[in-house]
């Protein structure tokens, strides 16, 4: 993982030849595949807009949650047509979650190819699921932009299919596998609580906390405040009845 341009060049050929996509502009999956650690040494570069660094997988990532989330719960509505709304909410948060980004991303072995600055490496920050999913989001960006909605929805079925052909019922729902396993133990409601909200009027992200009797409480943070809570909940409940949160989203 070094920060030689040759380096990063030799690394994005191999990665295109992995995810099995020729980039026209293969600049952005380089672009896709650099951690803002990377740019900590590099010049600044002046620009239409000013002075830069070179750019990181961080913005990419952001259209990427998008598209994928696109593809993927028009793909839910499709293959499950008699399928309520609320199941289909559940299969979409599996799909899309953090974890399942990361493990993509560590199947195709993004992230032997990531490029981040030497102490991030020897870190092992290019083995974090919070890393390993961001560069997932990114690369469907590149793709997207290089490429189109198709080529987007050609890479994501190919690496979701898969995780949706083993999915044969809807995930449960973590906070009611929660609730079932407290209530089940008498130890009354889950009480959730808002801790933080964050970020502009058009993306907020809320951090929410859930406890559960005397347990350590457990916090997530989403860009919806019933996803927070979902999250939060399976955090507990990974941490309390690891066999309960293994059947939940």
């Amino acid at each position: 993982m070094l920060p030689a341009s040759e380096q990063q060049t030799e690394d994005s050929e191999t990665a295109a030849q992995l995810i099995g996509y020729s980039f026209a502009r293969p600049e952005l999956l380089a672009e896709a595949l650099t951690h803002p650690s990377a740019t900590g040494d590099q010049p600044r570069r002046r620009g239409r807009r000013g002075w830069s660094q070179k750019p990181t997988y961080e913005r990419l990532e952001f259209l990427g949650d998008r598209v994928l989330g696109l593809v993927i719960a028009e793909w839910l509505w499709r293959r499950f047509e008699t399928e309520r709304e609320g199941h289909l909410t559940r299969r979409f948060a599996q799909l899309v979650k953090r974890d399942t980004l990361a493990a993509v991303a560590a199947t195709i072995g993004l992230d032997r190819h990531l490029n981040l600055s030497r102490g991030e490496a020897n870190f092992g920050t290019h083995r974090k699921a919070s890393v390993l999913a961001d560069v997932c989001e990114a690369v469907i960006a590149a793709i997207y932009i290089d490429g189109g909605i198709e080529a987007a929805r050609d890479f994501i079925r190919r690496w979701w299919e898969p995780l949706i052909a083993e999915m044969e019922k809807p995930p449960r729902d973590p906070k009611a596998a929660l609730q079932e396993w407290a209530q089940g133990r008498g130890m009354g409601l889950p009480v959730y609580e808002v801790r933080e909200t964050s970020g502009p009027a058009h993306a907020l992200r809320f951090t929410v906390s859930v406890r559960v009797a005397d347990f350590e409480e457990a916090t997530a943070a989403a860009s919806s405040k019933r996803a927070a809570e979902a999250l939060a909940a399976a955090a507990l409940l990974q941490r309390v009845a690891p066999k309960v949160a293994a059947n939940a989203s």
